[in-house]
Protein backbone atom coordinates (compact mmCIF):
# COMPACT_ATOMS: atom_id res chain seq x y z
CA UNK A 1 0.00 0.00 0.00
CA UNK A 2 1.19 3.53 -0.66
CA UNK A 3 2.72 5.16 2.91
CA UNK A 4 1.73 8.87 2.26
CA UNK A 5 3.38 10.26 5.81
CA UNK A 6 6.70 9.25 4.92
CA UNK A 7 7.13 11.61 1.78
CA UNK A 8 7.14 14.94 4.05
CA UNK A 9 10.57 13.33 4.66
CA UNK A 10 11.69 12.24 1.48
CA UNK A 11 10.95 15.62 0.04
CA UNK A 12 13.20 17.01 2.68
CA UNK A 13 15.91 14.25 2.33
CA UNK A 14 16.12 15.08 -1.55
CA UNK A 15 16.57 18.57 -0.90
CA UNK A 16 18.59 18.91 2.28
CA UNK A 17 21.06 15.66 1.76
CA UNK A 18 20.85 15.13 -2.17
CA UNK A 19 20.78 18.84 -3.40
CA UNK A 20 17.63 17.55 -5.68
CA UNK A 21 14.93 20.25 -5.79
CA UNK A 22 12.72 18.44 -8.77
CA UNK A 23 10.83 15.45 -8.60
CA UNK A 24 9.35 13.07 -11.16
CA UNK A 25 5.99 11.61 -10.07
CA UNK A 26 4.52 8.00 -10.42
CA UNK A 27 7.29 7.54 -12.82
CA UNK A 28 9.14 3.87 -13.07
CA UNK A 29 10.98 4.04 -9.96
CA UNK A 30 7.51 4.99 -8.28
CA UNK A 31 5.89 1.69 -10.26
CA UNK A 32 2.88 4.42 -11.19
CA UNK A 33 1.72 1.89 -13.82
CA UNK A 34 1.26 -0.26 -11.18
CA UNK A 35 -0.99 1.64 -8.89
CA UNK A 36 -4.55 2.64 -9.23
CA UNK A 37 -6.20 5.65 -10.47
CA UNK A 38 -7.09 7.01 -6.91
CA UNK A 39 -3.21 6.04 -5.36
CA UNK A 40 -1.97 7.75 -8.24
CA UNK A 41 -3.76 11.05 -7.51
CA UNK A 42 -3.14 10.77 -3.70
CA UNK A 43 0.66 10.96 -4.34
CA UNK A 44 0.39 13.36 -6.63
CA UNK A 45 -1.64 15.33 -4.11
CA UNK A 46 1.08 14.16 -1.01
CA UNK A 47 4.31 15.32 -3.16
CA UNK A 48 2.72 18.71 -4.55
CA UNK A 49 1.37 19.29 -0.89
CA UNK A 50 4.81 18.94 0.75
CA UNK A 51 6.96 19.99 -2.09
CA UNK A 52 5.71 23.37 -1.44
CA UNK A 53 7.94 26.31 -1.46
CA UNK A 54 10.96 23.39 -0.89
CA UNK A 55 10.75 22.11 -4.48
CA UNK A 56 11.21 24.13 -7.91
CA UNK A 57 9.34 21.61 -10.09
CA UNK A 58 7.33 19.05 -9.84
CA UNK A 59 6.28 17.11 -12.58
CA UNK A 60 4.08 14.29 -12.64
CA UNK A 61 3.65 11.02 -14.62
CA UNK A 62 -0.29 10.51 -16.23
CA UNK A 63 0.55 8.01 -18.53
CA UNK A 64 -1.66 4.96 -18.29
CA UNK A 65 -3.02 2.04 -20.97
CA UNK A 66 -6.16 3.73 -21.91
CA UNK A 67 -6.94 7.41 -22.82
CA UNK A 68 -9.67 8.23 -20.20
CA UNK A 69 -7.96 7.48 -17.34
CA UNK A 70 -4.35 9.40 -18.83
CA UNK A 71 -7.14 12.65 -19.37
CA UNK A 72 -8.43 12.73 -15.97
CA UNK A 73 -4.59 12.62 -14.55
CA UNK A 74 -3.91 15.08 -16.75
CA UNK A 75 -6.77 17.21 -15.23
CA UNK A 76 -6.15 16.21 -11.83
CA UNK A 77 -2.45 17.00 -12.12
CA UNK A 78 -3.53 20.73 -13.66
CA UNK A 79 -6.09 21.12 -10.82
CA UNK A 80 -3.83 20.66 -8.19
CA UNK A 81 -0.47 23.09 -9.79
CA UNK A 82 1.79 20.34 -11.45
CA UNK A 83 4.81 22.01 -12.76
CA UNK A 84 4.69 19.50 -16.11
CA UNK A 85 3.25 16.50 -17.15
CA UNK A 86 4.69 13.46 -18.69
CA UNK A 87 2.90 10.31 -21.06
CA UNK A 88 4.57 7.04 -21.97
CA UNK A 89 3.14 5.56 -24.68
CA UNK A 90 0.27 3.21 -24.37
CA UNK A 91 1.99 -0.23 -24.74
CA UNK A 92 -0.68 -2.69 -25.23
CA UNK A 93 -2.20 -1.71 -27.81
CA UNK A 94 0.49 0.30 -29.33
CA UNK A 95 0.72 2.86 -31.28
CA UNK A 96 2.60 2.27 -34.96
CA UNK A 97 3.51 5.33 -36.22
CA UNK A 98 4.52 8.37 -35.87
CA UNK A 99 1.06 10.18 -36.43
CA UNK A 100 -0.84 7.85 -34.08
CA UNK A 101 1.50 8.71 -31.34
CA UNK A 102 0.73 11.72 -31.42
CA UNK A 103 -2.42 12.14 -31.85
CA UNK A 104 -2.44 10.16 -28.71
CA UNK A 105 -0.62 12.15 -26.78
CA UNK A 106 -2.69 15.67 -28.14
CA UNK A 107 -5.59 13.73 -26.54
CA UNK A 108 -4.08 14.02 -23.12
CA UNK A 109 -2.57 17.38 -23.58
CA UNK A 110 -5.41 18.92 -24.38
CA UNK A 111 -7.42 18.50 -20.90
CA UNK A 112 -4.44 20.39 -19.05
CA UNK A 113 -3.73 23.38 -21.77
CA UNK A 114 -1.85 25.43 -19.45
CA UNK A 115 0.50 22.84 -18.16
CA UNK A 116 4.02 21.79 -19.62
CA UNK A 117 4.08 18.46 -21.32
CA UNK A 118 6.46 16.29 -21.66
CA UNK A 119 6.59 12.73 -24.08
CA UNK A 120 8.11 10.09 -21.94
CA UNK A 121 10.57 8.33 -24.35
CA UNK A 122 10.85 4.75 -22.37
CA UNK A 123 11.31 1.82 -25.52
CA UNK A 124 13.01 -1.27 -23.55
CA UNK A 125 9.43 -1.14 -21.43
CA UNK A 126 7.14 0.35 -24.00
CA UNK A 127 8.21 -1.34 -27.21
CA UNK A 128 7.73 1.64 -28.79
CA UNK A 129 10.51 2.60 -30.43
CA UNK A 130 9.35 5.42 -32.94
CA UNK A 131 12.75 7.83 -33.26
CA UNK A 132 11.97 11.29 -30.89
CA UNK A 133 13.58 13.10 -34.28
CA UNK A 134 10.45 11.95 -35.94
CA UNK A 135 8.34 12.80 -33.49
CA UNK A 136 9.23 16.56 -33.03
CA UNK A 137 8.23 17.35 -36.55
CA UNK A 138 5.77 19.50 -36.30
CA UNK A 139 4.63 18.57 -32.79
CA UNK A 140 4.32 22.17 -31.39
CA UNK A 141 1.60 23.05 -33.72
CA UNK A 142 -0.58 19.89 -32.70
CA UNK A 143 0.38 20.48 -28.95
CA UNK A 144 0.86 23.95 -28.05
CA UNK A 145 1.97 23.06 -24.51
CA UNK A 146 4.69 20.75 -25.78
CA UNK A 147 8.18 21.16 -23.63
CA UNK A 148 10.11 18.71 -24.33
CA UNK A 149 11.05 14.83 -23.51
CA UNK A 150 11.89 12.29 -21.11
CA UNK A 151 14.47 10.67 -23.26
CA UNK A 152 14.99 7.36 -21.24
CA UNK A 153 16.88 4.93 -24.48
CA UNK A 154 20.77 4.71 -24.94
CA UNK A 155 19.84 5.45 -28.37
CA UNK A 156 22.16 8.80 -28.28
CA UNK A 157 22.24 9.52 -32.26
CA UNK A 158 18.19 9.54 -32.00
CA UNK A 159 18.91 12.12 -28.82
CA UNK A 160 21.67 14.01 -30.56
CA UNK A 161 19.50 14.80 -34.01
CA UNK A 162 16.62 15.81 -31.48
CA UNK A 163 18.77 18.82 -30.22
CA UNK A 164 20.26 19.50 -33.34
CA UNK A 165 16.87 20.35 -34.82
CA UNK A 166 16.25 22.38 -31.62
CA UNK A 167 18.62 25.04 -32.90
CA UNK A 168 16.11 27.79 -31.15
CA UNK A 169 16.40 25.56 -27.31
CA UNK A 170 12.93 26.05 -27.26
CA UNK A 171 12.16 21.73 -26.03
CA UNK A 172 14.36 20.37 -22.94
CA UNK A 173 15.69 16.96 -23.01
CA UNK A 174 15.82 15.48 -19.89
CA UNK A 175 17.64 12.34 -20.43
CA UNK A 176 17.13 8.73 -18.35
CA UNK A 177 19.71 6.48 -18.57
CA UNK A 178 21.77 7.18 -15.52
CA UNK A 179 25.09 5.50 -16.45
CA UNK A 180 25.47 7.22 -20.09
CA UNK A 181 24.00 10.75 -18.54
CA UNK A 182 28.00 12.11 -19.24
CA UNK A 183 27.30 11.01 -22.46
CA UNK A 184 24.16 12.73 -23.24
CA UNK A 185 25.22 16.20 -21.50
CA UNK A 186 28.43 16.43 -24.28
CA UNK A 187 25.50 15.98 -27.00
CA UNK A 188 23.33 18.61 -25.58
CA UNK A 189 21.35 17.10 -22.47
CA UNK A 190 19.92 19.81 -20.32
CA UNK A 191 18.28 17.64 -17.18
CA UNK A 192 18.40 14.39 -16.21
CA UNK A 193 15.44 12.20 -14.45
CA UNK A 194 16.56 8.85 -12.84
CA UNK A 195 16.30 6.54 -10.01
CA UNK A 196 20.06 6.70 -8.93
CA UNK A 197 19.31 10.37 -8.25
CA UNK A 198 17.30 9.82 -4.86
CA UNK A 199 20.74 8.63 -3.31
CA UNK A 200 23.31 9.46 -5.51
CA UNK A 201 21.81 13.35 -6.42
CA UNK A 202 24.83 14.97 -4.52
CA UNK A 203 27.60 13.47 -6.58
CA UNK A 204 25.27 13.82 -9.54
CA UNK A 205 25.16 17.22 -9.05
CA UNK A 206 28.71 17.63 -8.66
CA UNK A 207 29.27 16.14 -12.32
CA UNK A 208 26.77 18.45 -13.70
CA UNK A 209 29.12 21.31 -12.32
CA UNK A 210 32.11 19.50 -12.85
CA UNK A 211 30.93 19.25 -16.94
CA UNK A 212 29.47 22.92 -16.66
CA UNK A 213 32.93 24.21 -15.99
CA UNK A 214 34.25 22.49 -17.86
CA UNK A 215 36.38 20.01 -16.26
CA UNK A 216 36.13 16.89 -18.23
CA UNK A 217 38.18 14.73 -16.56
CA UNK A 218 36.10 15.04 -12.94
CA UNK A 219 32.79 14.90 -14.49
CA UNK A 220 34.15 11.25 -16.26
CA UNK A 221 35.58 10.78 -12.68
CA UNK A 222 31.92 10.91 -10.98
CA UNK A 223 30.36 9.27 -14.01
CA UNK A 224 32.91 6.37 -13.94
CA UNK A 225 32.63 5.76 -10.31
CA UNK A 226 28.36 5.71 -10.86
CA UNK A 227 28.61 2.99 -13.43
CA UNK A 228 30.79 1.48 -11.43
CA UNK A 229 28.47 0.61 -8.66
CA UNK A 230 25.51 0.20 -11.27
CA UNK A 231 27.82 -2.34 -13.31
CA UNK A 232 28.30 -4.20 -10.47
CA UNK A 233 24.69 -4.17 -9.55
CA UNK A 234 22.66 -4.83 -12.89
CA UNK A 235 25.11 -8.24 -12.99
CA UNK A 236 23.43 -9.01 -9.44
CA UNK A 237 19.96 -8.41 -10.87
CA UNK A 238 18.43 -4.83 -10.29
CA UNK A 239 15.25 -2.97 -10.81
CA UNK A 240 12.99 -1.23 -8.75
CA UNK A 241 12.96 -3.32 -6.03
CA UNK A 242 16.91 -3.30 -5.60
CA UNK A 243 16.35 -0.03 -6.55
CA UNK A 244 14.33 0.72 -3.41
CA UNK A 245 16.03 -1.24 -1.31
CA UNK A 246 19.68 0.74 -1.83
CA UNK A 247 17.65 4.13 -1.37
CA UNK A 248 16.26 2.68 2.25
CA UNK A 249 19.99 1.75 3.20
CA UNK A 250 21.58 5.18 2.20
CA UNK A 251 18.78 7.50 3.31
CA UNK A 252 16.92 6.08 5.91
CA UNK A 253 13.59 5.99 4.82
CA UNK A 254 11.74 2.70 4.59
CA UNK A 255 10.77 3.19 1.24
CA UNK A 256 9.32 -0.73 1.71
CA UNK A 257 8.40 -3.19 -0.68
CA UNK A 258 7.33 -3.52 -4.11
CA UNK A 259 4.42 -4.57 -5.45
CA UNK A 260 3.49 -8.17 -7.13
CA UNK A 261 4.61 -8.80 -9.65
CA UNK A 262 8.14 -7.14 -8.05
CA UNK A 263 9.42 -9.00 -5.25
CA UNK A 264 11.20 -7.63 -2.59
CA UNK A 265 15.10 -7.60 -2.95
CA UNK A 266 17.22 -10.36 -1.05
CA UNK A 267 19.12 -10.00 1.98
CA UNK A 268 22.18 -10.78 0.30
CA UNK A 269 21.84 -8.38 -2.33
CA UNK A 270 21.06 -6.03 -0.05
CA UNK A 271 24.79 -6.72 1.89
CA UNK A 272 26.72 -6.53 -1.50
CA UNK A 273 25.30 -3.68 -2.89
CA UNK A 274 25.80 -1.81 0.56
CA UNK A 275 29.30 -2.52 0.79
CA UNK A 276 30.17 -2.00 -2.77
CA UNK A 277 28.67 1.46 -2.41
CA UNK A 278 30.45 2.06 0.91
CA UNK A 279 33.64 0.77 -0.72
CA UNK A 280 33.43 4.10 -3.37
CA UNK A 281 35.43 6.60 -3.31
CA UNK A 282 33.99 10.21 -4.50
CA UNK A 283 36.50 12.90 -5.74
CA UNK A 284 37.21 15.57 -3.26
CA UNK A 285 36.27 13.17 -0.25
CA UNK A 286 32.85 13.11 -0.95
Amino acid sequence: KINLPVIRQYVDYLVNEQNVKNVFVNGTTGEGLSLSIQERKQLAEEWMCQGKDKLDHVIIHVGALNLPECQELARHAAAIGAGGIAVIAPFFFKPTNKDELVAFLQKVASEAPEVPFYYYHIPPLTGVKIRVEELLDGIKAQIPTFQGVKFSDTDLLDLAQCINKNGTGEFEFLYGVDEQLLGALAVGANGAVGSTYNYLGRQTNQMLQAFAKPDFALAQQYQFLTGEFLNFVIKLGFGVAQTKAVMTFVSGIPMGPPRLPLVDASSEFIVKAKAKLDSIVWPNGN
